[in-house]
């Protein structure tokens, strides 16, 4: 039987430790070439009205360990002002709703497991990932993290740090300050953490250890002016996922997870590239472009001060060196590495207490070869 998981399960079964973990485990192997993943792929294509287009958006990869699995999203994407701050926004069928599945195989029978929500396991692998930039690059003693959102993408993140840093105090920020005060008084709650909501910006950097842009924001949130010396630096969203130019240019040590490799005997196709996006312009709207830069998704934002877990792993490199340097980490193009290792926790957990609706596997199969 072939299990449909849906989100309840997935918070259900799955815990941040279980994510950081899987997600090491998938990188190491990455490393090891015994696993492979590609770059987000995304098509775009003009809808009726000139302020939204349609995205289909895919990513996938698979590991000699067992499993494969391909994530696919299917959005209304557009842009819009709030609260002073421009953000992407998309829906599936109407605002609020949204479609993001994970179909995972077996790499050993061919045989479809498991079809997953992504929306929990979205949020788990981001903050995930953050949180693997904080255990090898930040300040063992880091106990002060400043937040910059107070959605979905900062309680994963919350949720990472405090696995791997034994955090003390939070001082967030965000534009709704009944959200930023909700956040604040939930994360105190949750992690006995001293919480501070800042009415301004500028006191989320002050004295922190960790600096975390955590919104939806179209344009880059963080300010590098106030990022102090010894901070590490994890950005999600703002920007097209990356900081700001006065932030990179601080940055000592840079860690990028990784890339994804290029097609079997076509190495010159590797690409650093975050996404690669294929857009239908008609004449009516030859203009059309959602994504904000016009360019391609970016790639090592510095190659002259980067590190990979690679080089962590062999012993290569050890990232930080001194605790005055500033360090920023962002994962690189892997997310296809994320969903069969994050997936795979998630089926074998579901399937273990009986969790999830069943389908007859024999409802995908067929007698008819393609």
């Amino acid at each position: 039987m072939t299990l449909f998981i849906n989100n309840d399960v997935v918070r259900d079964v799955l815990t941040m430790k279980d994510t950081i973990d899987a997600l090491e485990k998938s990188y190491r192997e990455l490393a090891l070439k015994e696993a492979v993943c590609r770059p987000r792929v995304d098509i775009q294509i003009p809808t009726s009205d000139d302020k939204k287009i349609y995205q289909w958006g895919t990513m996938e990869g698979g590991s000699q360990s067992g499993y494969f699995a391909i994530r696919m999203k299917s959005d209304v994407i557009y842009e819009q002002e709030y609260n002073g701050a421009v953000t992407q926004e998309k829906y599936c069928t109407r605002p609020g709703m949204f479609c993001g599945l994970i179909l995972l195989t077996s790499t050993r029978t061919g045989e479809p497991l498991a079809f997953i929500n992504d929306g929990v396991l979205q949020h788990m692998r981001v903050g995930a990932d953050g949180g693997i930039g904080v255990k090898y690059m930040s300040r063992e003693d880091s106990e002060v993290v400043g937040m910059l959102g107070s959605g979905g993408m900062a309680r994963s993140h919350m949720d990472a740090f405090m696995c791997v840093r034994k955090l003390k105090r939070l001082q967030v920020y965000s534009p709704t300050p009944a959200n930023r005060e909700a956040f604040a008084a939930e994360m105190q709650a949750k992690y006995g953490v001293e919480a501070v909501v800042c009415d301004n910006p500028r006191d989320v950097y002050r004295g922190a250890d960790i600096i975390a842009g955590l919104t939806d924001s179209a344009v880059p949130v963080l300010n590098g002016e106030w990022v102090e010396k010894g901070c590490h630096v994890v950005n999600v969203g703002g920007g097209g996922g990356r900081p700001d130019a006065k932030t990179l240019d601080k940055v000592d040590v840079y860690l990028r997870f990784g890339n994804a490799p290029g097609p079997w005997g076509l190495p010159e196709m590797a690409i650093e590239d975050e996404y690669i996006t294929y857009a239908a312009q008609p004449k009516f709207n030859a203009n059309f472009r959602m994504k904000r830069s016009g360019k391609r998704g970016h790639g090592a934002a510095l190659p002259d001060r980067m590190v990979t877990l690679k080089d962590i792993f062999e012993g290569t490199n050890r990232g930080r060196t001194a605790a005055t340097q500033i360090t920023y980490s962002e994962r690189g193009n892997l997310q296809g590495a994320q969903f069969w290792a994050v997936g795979a926790v998630a089926y074998e957990k579901a399937k273990e207490r009986g969790l999830g609706h069943e389908i007859p596997t024999d409802w995908l199969l067929q007698d008819i070869r393609d």
